[in-house]
Formats: structure tokens, C-alpha cells, sequence
């Protein structure tokens, strides 16, 4: 959803396209990120997301809305799904930038119900085909959500998530947390020693972070 003229919410984006794929479980996720398309020859504004074709609770696929200069176009297919084991079918929660000719993509594989997340890495000239081998980036033992990762001059900051989701009290390593890198290594041993910025401890109104975001 955005806002029109008078403040008013109005749809952002329809799914005449992509309503086979990603109808049924809503849009989530969005990721925006402009980077060169090789076969248009231009450079191009995206929106990705995750969506469903069976239900709200996934398993998810991840897709993207496409600027043209007037309306952002869906996609009839999503451009990036679940192909390892590991991913139990189900791919979600996309950050992306472009850097050095590569659409970059970090992203959550698994089950929140399940208390199964795996974040993966995955990279693409085109930011729709030729993805490279799905590799993990942080293991579930991490339970890591949303690794959002920005350019500040010469270097690399990343702020992510880690997450609880069964119902006992939170470990001491949920939270908020930062790292940096000189380069936005698909390995996270070579980022710096993540620093944590926030604890789940309750606040009232939340109990530990998601969906972070940097800018």
C-alpha cells in the first residue's frame, strides 16, 4: 500500500500478473533496491518480496515489483525459490543490494513455525536468473532474521535480527544486532564480530526486534 494525493491508502502494486504465485500469502518482506538489468540495458528500480500460493503461512517464493516510470509492474513468476535441502521448501524474507555487476541476495529458508530458520546468500547478474548455488550464511543454531546490509562509503554494515519463537524466555543472543565488512562477503565468519545494539528484554510494547532496516 502507498498513500495518494489527499493521504489517502491506495494500492501500490495489483497481481493480475503474479496472483498465481504470491495471492494467497499477502507480500511480505519488501526489499528495494535499484541495480543494472543486462538484458534491458538500463538501469532498473525493484521491490522484492516473498509471497504464497497456498496460504498465509507459506512456503514462500520471492518476487519483485518492477518500476516502469509510471506504475510498478508485478511479475508473473517469482524469480527466486527453494532448491536445497536445507531450505525446507520455503524461502522468505529478501534484502538485497546491487554491487560490482551482482544483485546480492540474503534471505531467511525455513518455518517460523517450525523454529527452523536458516539464513542463505545467493547472487545473480540479472537479479532474476542464474543464481548461484544457495549457500548457507548463518546457521539455524542463530535463528537469524533479516540481514540488511548498506554501503557507507568504502565499506559494509549489516544490522539483523535474531529471533525467539518457542514460548519459553528469550536467550540472552535475541535481539539486535551490527557488523560490518570491507566487502558484502556471502560468508558471515568474514564480516567483524557482531556487536548486539538491543536485548529482547519486554518493553511493553515489544519484546525483541524484527525486520530491521538501515539506511
Amino acid at each position: 500500500m502507498t498513500r495518494d494525493a489527499s493521504g489517502e491508502l491506495t494500492t501500490l502494486a495489483g497481481n493480475e500478473l503474479s496472483g498465481a504465485w504470491d495471492a494467497q500469502g499477502g507480500r511480505h518482506c519488501p526489499s528495494y533496491v535499484k541495480g543494472w538489468d543486462p538484458d534491458a540495458g538500463k538501469w532498473v528500480e525493484r521491490i522484492y518480496y516473498a509471497g504464497a500460493a497456498e496460504n498465509l503461512w507459506g512456503p514462500y517464493s520471492i518476487g519483485y515489483l518492477e518500476w516502469d516510470g509510471t506504475n510498478w509492474v508485478d511479475q508473473a513468476e517469482p524469480v527466486f525459490e527453494a532448491n536445497e535441502d536445507w531450505e525446507r521448501g520455503s524461502v522468505y524474507e529478501p534484502n538485497l543490494i546491487y554491487d560490482d555487476g551482482k544483485w546480492k541476495l540474503w534471505y531467511v529458508a525455513g518455518s517460523n513455525m517450525e523454529d527452523y530458520l536458516v539464513q542463505g546468500f545467493a547472487e545473480s547478474e540479472d537479479g532474476r536468473t542464474g543464481w548461484s548455488k544457495h549457500e548457507i550464511f548463518a546457521r539455524a543454531e542463530m535463528k537469524m532474521f533479516d540481514f540488511c546490509v548498506v554501503k557507507r562509503r568504502d565499506a559494509y554494515e549489516a544490522v539483523f535480527s535474531r529471533v525467539w519463537l518457542v514460548d519459553t524466555p528469550p536467550i540472552p543472543e535475541t535481539g539486535l544486532w551490527w557488523c560490518s565488512a570491507e566487502s558484502p562477503f556471502s560468508e558471515l565468519s568474514k564480516w567483524s564480530e557482531p556487536v548486539q545494539l538491543m536485548t529482547a528484554a519486554d518493553r511493553g510494547w515489544h519484546v525483541g526486534p524484527w525486520k530491521p532496516s538501515a539506511i
